[in-house]
């Protein structure tokens, strides 16, 4: 390493990482300052060189996944401001691309996910799978339910009609 003590990182994570045992200790503590924005803690090597390693991950986790990295901090601030755990998704989002199909009446349906999180069907985009599960059966339906995203919960409904 250069005696500036200019950190020049690799092209990896990982690479990174690796170098932290070949660099001086003024080197690890400019690093520290570098990405922690602040004097480092201590003067213990092993504890700086963890905790540098930890937050090098890091930044290449929200490098490489901004979009999840975003959504958590949304979902953070949502919790934050409001004091609510907001309800957790009932079934999982499809990824782009996927192609739901259901045979209603000896007719098979194909429903196509967007980019965007919506539906496309015969043509048209939808925000929601209810709805083109309504269009098909001409009945309210939950669309997850109907193109088998999620299952019907038989317990919740006679442990209601029990009571």
């Amino acid at each position: 390493m250069s005696s500036n003590i200019i950190f020049e990182p690799s092209s990896s994570a990982v690479a990174q990482i690796a170098q932290l045992s070949e660099m001086t200790m003024d080197e690890i503590k400019s690093l520290w300052r570098q990405l922690y924005r602040k004097e480092p803690p201590t003067h213990i090597r092993s504890f700086l060189e963890k905790r540098l390693a930890f937050r090098l991950q890091e930044v290449e986790f929200r490098r490489a996944h901004q979009n999840s990295a975003d959504k958590n901090d949304r979902r953070i601030n949502a919790i934050v401001n409001t004091g609510k755990k907001p309800l957790r998704d009932r079934y999982p989002k499809p990824i782009p691309g996927t192609v739901l199909s259901r045979i209603y009446q000896e007719k098979e349906h194909k429903v196509t996910v967007t980019h965007d999180e919506q539906f496309e069907f015969e043509g048209r985009i939808y925000k929601s799978l209810s709805v083109i599960a309504r269009e098909i059966t001409g009945t309210r339906w939950s669309g997850p339910l109907f193109f088998g995203l999620r299952k019907e919960n038989h317990d919740k409904k006679t442990k209601r009609s029990k009571k």
